[in-house]
């Protein structure tokens, strides 16, 4: 599509958008929806009781002024209608996308296997047992068969086969993923594509339980909860407005008492009194805490993370500890062979041999790499394996993260490569020595920052392999921005803690947890939490589930296994593990956002106490005519009209949220006060005054 067609196309999605906020902004006028925001339902009380005044006046039936009480009747429902308005931007934005992802979920063709079916054979279900149905009869776990060039039915976690799937129907990124069974990037999502070769897949959702259904209930807001502080935050403008309430009321019967007792003057009017609630409640926040919330959720989808709990995203702002997997988050992804080292007198060649036969069985990108390296770097390729045999009998060892070996029997001799500690046991029960050169070369590797993996021959040792993680450039200035803000980072990783503290060191982070297992990352989170810290954590796989389950703040990855998605309360649809740190910055902004607006929301009722308070009771008590400093004429309905556009001009700011910098709570604080709480003492001055020119300009002088 042309350019001209995108922004045609655009022009017309903000439009519709817009049109659905206007309708949607009358529709909310229904007092039922309406008394879920008590500031905002006291005002539209306010205005169909000045509706009301101006009926009478039209009618003759009072002695105000029907133009005079008809401004403000309208400026207050405008007022009402304008913070409606704001509500139903924030959440039209999140129907716009939920509406895409209800024309993607769509009832497709499943081939079905029987329940019976034996897994484990090397070749495809015979179209025999397949039994093609609707993807809507697919329960949770069936079994189901899909190909190159097929649409995923439903979400799944595969229990054999590997593949190549396009998500980007998903995520929206192009490039394929290898989705695969029995590791941590097992689970697939309903929706996308196979591209290559075949999977069997398990059900793990009933129908209308699935991914995209929690998505779309959850990007249309159905499930949102007001958060802690929101709730706070809610029970003291609640509470600002009840006071305000009796306060107009006790003024009304103070002007009357005057007026009795003086002989003289008049008693403040219903209206103006109505008006006076409206100017000095917290009107403004009031209006724009709902979008602020809705808007945070919005952000969040717009990076691809779908968030199961509004109180996740609040949380995020407050964490004071981040929990980060060292691989694929601090350092570019997996671990590469890039030398090797022989010790003990062996020959470099006859490692390099000896490291690939204890790499074939092993399918992880470490194994494979070792594999590219002695090809690479001594020639060696699959052909020259038992050369000097000409039918060598081999039993492969994979890779397992309890043996944390691998390796091959061959021709009666054991060939392992693995981890230092796990080979040194190995080596300690063949009866072999530990010799000094390879503590010594080991130790130096992971003084280094390298990891290194043993290779033996009948339990003697012939060398090292040296692996290498790279540090993501740009992570170590993250670091001391968030360590700028207050928060702790601390890196997770299995490996030992000589290498865990030279890649702490590189990248920059507070602390590191070394040789990480399940019950060592749930016992570090709650030592934490006891503390009174909150806590954020990214993970994928089974064995992070506790601990995701444990942390205030729980971002699984999209590619990884059901129980940690299921653990987590946030879902990366990009399974980017870095994305953890943007959560927590938009964490923030939401949070300094309604810290924000609320400062601004009561500097501003301050500033409106010196231009409608003079003009309302000066026919009570003549004297606070001296208080009118801005020698307003109309302060009653430009504080009015004020009131309501000024709501008008902070929607894109709580929509957008205010501009986020990784700063300490002092900074903050301060640079919250200067900026909102004394802009918001001004702006009321100016806007006021201008608006009562405008007035006069107009004739209503």
């Amino acid at each position: 599509m042309s350019e001209t067609g995108h922004q045609k196309r655009n022009t017309s999605s903000s439009r519709d958008l817009y049109i659905r906020a206007i309708q949607e902004s009358f529709i909310k006028l229904d007092p039922r929806l309406m008394v879920k925001n008590t500031v905002m339902f006291v005002v539209e009380i306010g205005s169909a009781l000045t509706t009301i005044f101006w009926l009478m006046a039209v009618l003759k039936l009072s002695d105000e002024s029907a133009i005079f009480i008809g401004l403000i009747s309208i400026w207050l429902w405008f007022t009402v209608i304008f913070a409606n308005f704001a509500e139903a931007l924030a959440e039209g934005r999140g129907k716009a996308q939920a509406q895409a992802l209800r024309q993607m979920r769509q009832d497709t063709a499943a081939k079905r296997l029987p329940t019976q079916y034996k897994l484990g054979q090397t070749t495809p279900p015979e179209n025999e047992i397949i039994d093609e149905i609707s993807s809507s009869k697919l329960h949770k776990d069936d079994l189901f068969f899909v190909a190159a060039g097929d649409l995923i039915p439903v979400d799944g976690e595969i229990v054999q086969g590997i593949a190549s799937v396009n998500e980007s129907a998903i995520t929206g990124e192009s490039a394929p993923v290898i989705r695969e069974a029995g590791g941590d990037r097992s689970a697939v999502t309903g929706g996308t594509t196979i591209l290559s070769d075949w999977l069997i897949v398990r059900v793990t959702a009933n129908p209308g339980e699935g991914f995209l259904d929690k998505m779309i209930s959850l990007i249309e807001g159905a499930k949102r909860q007001k958060t802690p502080n929101e709730i706070a935050l809610n029970i003291l403008l609640i509470s600002l407005t009840v006071i305000f309430i009796c306060v107009c009321a006790t003024l009304y019967a103070f002007s009357l008492y005057s007026v009795r007792a003086a002989g003289t003057g008049t008693v403040v009017s219903a209206t103006i009194l109505i008006a006076l609630l409206v100017c000095l409640a917290p009107t403004t926040i009031g209006g724009l805490l709902s979008a602020i919330g809705i808007a945070g959720m919005d952000r969040l989808i717009r990076r691809n993370v779908i968030t199961t709990s509004g109180r996740a995203i609040e949380a995020a702002g407050d964490v004071d500890v981040l929990l980060l997997d060292k691989t694929g988050t601090i350092t570019l992804g997996n671990r590469e062979a890039v030398e090797l080292i022989a010790v003990d007198g062996t020959d470099l060649s006859d490692l390099a041999e000896i490291a690939q036969l204890a790499s074939l069985a092993d399918e992880t990108p470490e194994g494979r790499s070792i594999v590219v390296l002695v090809k690479n770097q001594y020639g060696l390729r699959g052909r020259t394996v038992g050369a000097h045999d000409d039918s060598p009998e081999m039993k492969f060892i994979p890779f397992s993260s309890q043996t944390r070996m691998s390796g091959v029997d061959i021709n009666g001799n054991e060939i392992r490569k693995g981890s230092a500690e796990a080979v040194y046991a190995y080596m300690k029960e063949k009866g072999r020595p530990v010799s000094d050169e390879l503590i010594s070369k080991v130790d130096a590797i992971s003084r280094a920052g390298g990891t290194p993996l043993v290779v033996t021959k009948n339990g003697k040792a012939l060398g090292v392999i040296y692996l290498k993680d790279i540090v993501k450039g740009g992570i170590k200035e993250r670091f001391a921005q968030l360590r700028h803000m207050g928060i702790k980072t601390i890196m997770i990783t299995g490996d030992n803690r000589l290498t865990a503290a030279t890649i702490a060191a590189e990248a920059g982070v507070d602390d590191f947890l070394a040789e990480a297992t399940p019950e060592s990352k749930l016992h570090l989170i709650r030592e934490y939490q006891n503390g009174g810290r909150l806590v954020a954590m990214t993970g994928d796989g089974t064995n992070d589930a506790p601990a995701l389950a444990q942390a205030d703040v729980a971002v699984a990855m999209n590619t990884g296994t059901q129980p940690a998605r299921e653990a987590a309360n946030m879902v990366d649809l990009d399974s980017n593990p870095t994305k953890l740190i943007e959560i927590v910055e938009i964490g923030k902004q939401l949070l300094m956002t309604r810290g924000s607006l609320t400062t601004f929301s009561i500097a501003n009722d301050i500033a409106k106490y010196f231009a409608i308070i003079p003009a309302a009771f000066v026919g009570t008590y003549p004297a606070l005519a001296a208080l009118n400093i801005m020698d307003l004429h109309q302060a009653i309905l430009s504080a009015v009209i004020f009131n309501a556009l000024i709501i008008v001009a902070l929607i894109p700011l709580a929509l957008r949220g205010v501009t986020y910098k990784p700063l300490s709570a002092d900074e903050a604080l301060r640079n919250n006060i200067l900026i909102y709480g004394l802009g918001g003492v001004i702006a009321p001055f100016i806007g006021i005054k201008i608006i009562d020119l405008i007035l006069i300009l107009a004739g209503m002088g």
